[in-house]
């Protein structure tokens, strides 16, 4: 029996499971035989696995070709509303449930069953489908920093007859609820559960703050070197904001078409350019071609994620601009602003972007 395996969909999830490794081995002496899944299904890891591998603090780095709903059109008829009602629609939906974690059997890359703890980030892709449907308890992780705070998404999916639905995923096991509503789901791990409007009885606290701040600075190196792919050019940027003073750091993220995002953030660089130097530190998920359309500001790796600028030393930046990110883990800036859902009310309809006023 294997100790414990991470399903990871974005280098955000793959950050959170080395500081969870980091801290079981500081505090426990257990290096076990821990291994990192990483789900190609949203992000491009490129060489991450590699550098991944090379930090020995996973036993095993596996590739897992997840595959969506849409992958398969044999569920096309199970996917869209029809005629009768919550009944219908519940029947349809328990239906594609079973013959969606059935089809995705051939795709799983590691016997799950074989392993004493699982975590999963964001079940409410088709691995947590699959978990449930082939009774395999597992923990379920936030997907980003407090992203429920600004999107409960399983109260969002589920609107309306809430309760049912639970029933329904929790009790029977006939369809799949995320973030701690899946029968099999243990409990959700959160940032701070304080800051969410609903609660839930599943979910548990670990603060992402508590985990960075027992770092050593061996820890640390440990991080970047799974990353920062090119150290050296990351230093040298930060150097140069560091030493102006006046940096002004613009955090993307993967919004709207690519055509609105580019419009959206050549926005916020007019906004910012006057007060300060900005530099662009693009979403590991942005797949705009920054360096070609921005050509003008001193673009970051995209696939660094931003919560690596913390760990170098001696970095300032006078502000850090996001839209939609959260920026309560930013030690290295005077002042944050984030956006917000005010501001991407003049780029998309605002039923996109505010979820939660949605719920019912």
């Amino acid at each position: 029996m294997n100790d414990r395996i991470y399903v990871c969909h974005t280098y955000y999830h793959a950050y959170v499971s080395f500081l969870k490794e980091l801290k079981l081995r500081a505090e426990k002496n257990d290096i076990g035989d821990a291994t990192m899944v990483l789900s190609t299904m949203s992000s491009n890891f490129e060489d991450f696995p590699k550098r991944v591998a090379a930090t020995n603090i996973f036993k095993d780095v596996i590739m897992f070709d997840e595959k969506r709903e849409s992958n398969f059109p044999e569920l096309d008829k199970y996917m869209h509303g029809g005629k009768g009602g919550i009944i219908g629609n519940m029947y349809r939906r328990i239906v594609l449930t079973k013959k969606f974690a059935k089809l995705e059997e051939e795709f799983i890359p590691v016997n799950f069953k074989e392993y004493k703890d699982i975590y999963v980030f964001s079940d409410a892709d088709p691995i947590g489908v699959y978990l449930n449907q082939h009774k395999i308890y597992y923990h379920a992780l936030e997907d980003g920093l407090n992203c429920i705070q600004y999107v409960d998404t399983a109260r969002f999916a589920n609107r309306g007859h809430f309760g049912l639905k639970v029933f329904f995923s929790k009790k029977l096991n006939l369809i799949s609820i995320e973030s701690g509503y899946g029968k099999y789901c243990i409990d959700m791990e959160v940032n701070d559960i304080s800051v969410l409007e609903y609660p839930c009885p599943y979910y548990i606290e670990q603060s992402r703050k508590e985990l960075t701040d027992r770092l050593t600075q061996a820890d640390k190196d440990v991080i970047l070197k799974a990353f920062v792919r090119d150290k050296e050019g990351v230093e040298a940027k930060l150097s140069e904001a560091t030493k102006k003073g006046d940096g002004i750091l613009i955090l993307t993220d993967p919004l709207c078409t690519m055509d609105v995002r580019k419009r959206i953030f050549s926005d916020i660089c007019d906004m910012y350019k006057d007060q300060g130097t900005v530099f662009i530190k693009p979403h590991p998920r942005d797949y705009l071609d920054y360096f070609k359309e921005f050509p003008d500001y001193p673009i970051f790796d995209a696939t660094m994620p931003m919560e690596m600028i913390n760990f170098f030393e001696g970095v300032h930046f006078k502000k850090v601009v996001g839209v939609l990110t959260e920026l309560k883990a930013i030690s290295f800036a005077d002042e944050v602003e984030r956006l917000g859902p005010d501001f991407m009310d003049k780029y998309e309809d605002p039923k996109i972007h505010r979820q939660n006023e949605q719920i019912y």
